[in-house]
């Protein structure tokens, strides 16, 4: 499934939903449900326990909540006339996508963690500076914490750090923790992957220079956006990652194309690293990092205001942003 966050109007304003994209269009995912639990004779205000209107939250319902999505949604369309079928509360219950506004996946995750895993990439920086790869690269995943309050979803504009003159991209896939898990075996990992997304690391290049010169990671540099989406698509539907094809374009010129099979760790030994000694939660993002070619500071070439950036992932979707400066 296509899992996403997108707001409806109504009398009071926009309202945020929990909805999964479907060749009629998308679905509303509570009033689905609801529909559902109405005609098995159950009480449809149950739906909203199982399928609350935040993504996080109703990750943390667990497989049997996803279940019953599944189920709700195959019964939606499985119906005479669909398009014309309202939840018990007279709410409507499939929107052409042109008629919703598309948030991120999780506008607001639990916790952000980007990895470099792709060596390409990590060794054309280090010989930028001058140096061969650090061995340490090579005994570990290694990664930064971001900002998980500073998401940005799909189509919303992306503000220029007013303290940096150097803004860049990173073309990168995440995948979204699905159940809680300690201490978890790379072998068994991808049983708590809930579905991946693409992610947008904005870097403020400049300030992230000077930062990295501490030894310590980047934060200024990074934390003002993440873009996320635009939808959470299941495991199920993305099948084998290595063979996702991942296109850069800015202001519709295609800067890069490549293929994911080249990432060096991957997102089972991620999860296995990060998960020894502490919890992963339902709604942890992962970032696996760009691949080498996936940003500007890798082709020497520079975005500027008012430009868009669209990263496109196989069967995630497309990611698109614009570039505002303030002022």
């Amino acid at each position: 499934m296509k899992l996403g966050s997108f707001d409806v109007p109504t009398p009071l304003g926009p309202q945020r939903r929990v909805g999964v994209l479907s060749e009629r269009g998308v679905v509303d995912l509570p009033g689905a449900v609801a529909l559902l639990l109405a005609q098995e004779g159950q009480p449809p205000a149950l739906a909203e326990a199982w399928i609350p209107t935040d993504m996080t939250a109703f990750l943390e319902r667990g497989p049997a909540a996803l279940a019953l999505a599944r189920r709700a949604v195959e019964h939606l369309l499985a119906q005479p006339d669909p398009l014309a079928r309202c939840s018990p509360s007279g709410g409507q219950l499939i929107f052409p996508p042109d008629e919703v506004q598309l948030r991120a996946p999780l506008p607001r995750p639990n916790s952000l963690r980007d990895f470099m895993a792709f060596e390409d990439h990590a060794r054309a920086g280090a010989q930028r500076r001058g140096e061969a790869l650090a061995e340490a690269w090579y005994q570990q995943p290694l990664y930064y914490k971001g900002n998980h309050r500073a998401i940005v979803g799909p189509d919303e504009d992306v503000e220029w750090p007013a303290y940096s003159e150097r803004l860049d991209f990173e073309l990168e896939v995440a995948c979204v923790i699905g159940r809680p898990g300690r201490d978890i075996p790379a072998e068994q990992a991808e049983e708590y992957i809930a579905g991946y997304t693409i992610l947008n690391d904005w870097s403020a290049r400049d300030i992230q220079r000077v930062e990295m010169l501490g030894r310590l990671g980047p934060a200024k540099g990074k934390d003002f956006a993440t873009s996320l989406g635009p939808w959470l698509v299941t495991p199920d539907e993305v099948g084998d990652l290595t063979t996702l094809r991942l296109v850069a374009r800015v202001n519709g010129e295609v800067w890069f194309a490549g293929q994911f099979g080249r990432i060096y760790w991957s997102f089972p030994q991620m999860i296995a690293h990060v998960s020894r000694g502490e919890w992963l939660y339902p709604g942890d993002v992962l970032g696996s990092g760009t691949h080498y070619g996936g940003c500007g500071l890798d082709l020497d070439r520079w975005i500027q205001p008012g430009d868009v950036v669209e990263l496109e992932v196989d069967r995630l979707g497309v990611l698109r942003n614009r570039v505002v400066k303030r002022g």
